[in-house]
């Protein structure tokens, strides 16, 4: 039996799982669906076509599922997928897609969004990923798993961050992030890998030297960034290497962060 509280609103055709929480002055759109176990604090608006993962809890003052923040949208069908185990704080919001990007918004597994931070318009973002207190994720980002967003720093439309990569604190990133790349800076710079994540995840000493190698290449060698990469998957037999092979040789419509770049 879920456990709704007398002020809340849950509008008629909103599907809750079982045993979820709906606490004081929160409102439930008709197009909503929470999973089983979802808990919402005080005060939490769901709306639009949202589907909220189980277990996933959303604190007070947190708005997911609106409309896009986008001049462009007109009103057309489009929805927002949250995945499982999430923890969404307090005045987090979350926005639905748009024709344009697709129509969805995705956010995957066990994430962490801290209070007052921003997911827009048709982003994709991965499992286990961590967007800290007023970081801002703009329209159709691409976000891996693994990936960590320091505290009001803020991501440009359509960057990508590859798996396991850092951004610090206070950083603007306007390029595409290598996976396991570490980014700093106001501007953001590419300024190494990070380290302290792989080794968290028991990542290999073998693996991390060969990242560490082919950083370097990408750093120091000859031709352009490209070029470079399409060296390294040539030569390389780390999985590691193989990932930011491929991400920088996929498809883009930004260019790279590249080391001292």
């Amino acid at each position: 039996m879920s456990q709704i509280h007398p002020s809340a609103v849950i509008e008629d055709g909103a599907r809750l799982g079982a045993d979820c929480i709906v606490g004081p002055f929160c409102v439930v759109g008709a197009d909503v669906t929470l999973g089983d176990r979802v808990e919402l604090k005080s005060h939490v608006v769901v709306t639009g076509d949202t589907v909220v993962g189980e277990d996933t809890v959303i604190f007070s003052f947190a708005v997911i599922g609106e409309i896009p923040q986008d001049l462009k949208f007109k009103g057309e069908q489009s929805r927002l997928e949250i995945g499982a185990r999430n923890r969404i704080r307090e005045h987090v919001t979350m926005n639905a897609g748009t024709e344009g990007g697709g129509g969805v918004t995705r956010v995957g597994d066990d994430g962490l969004f801290m209070a007052g931070c921003h997911i827009a318009h048709d982003a994709q973002i991965g499992n286990r990923v961590i967007v800290v207190n007023s970081a801002a994720v703009a329209g159709h980002c691409v976000l891996e798993d693994d990936v960590i967003v320091g505290g009001l720093s803020g991501i440009h439309q359509w960057v990508r961050i590859g798996r396991g990569a850092i951004i610090g604190a206070v950083t603007m990133v306007t390029n595409d992030v290598i996976p396991y790349g570490l980014v700093q800076a106001p501007r953001g710079e590419l300024d190494g890998l990070n380290l302290v994540g792989l080794k968290r995840r028991g990542v290999k000493r073998a693996d991390i030297t060969a990242l560490r190698a082919a950083f370097q290449m990408l750093a120091q060698g000859e031709g352009t960034f490209q070029d470079r990469a399409r060296r390294l998957g040539e030569e390389t037999e780390s999985d590691y290497v193989r990932e930011i092979v491929d991400f920088v040789m996929g498809d883009s419509d930004r260019s790279f962060l590249t080391p001292g770049g």
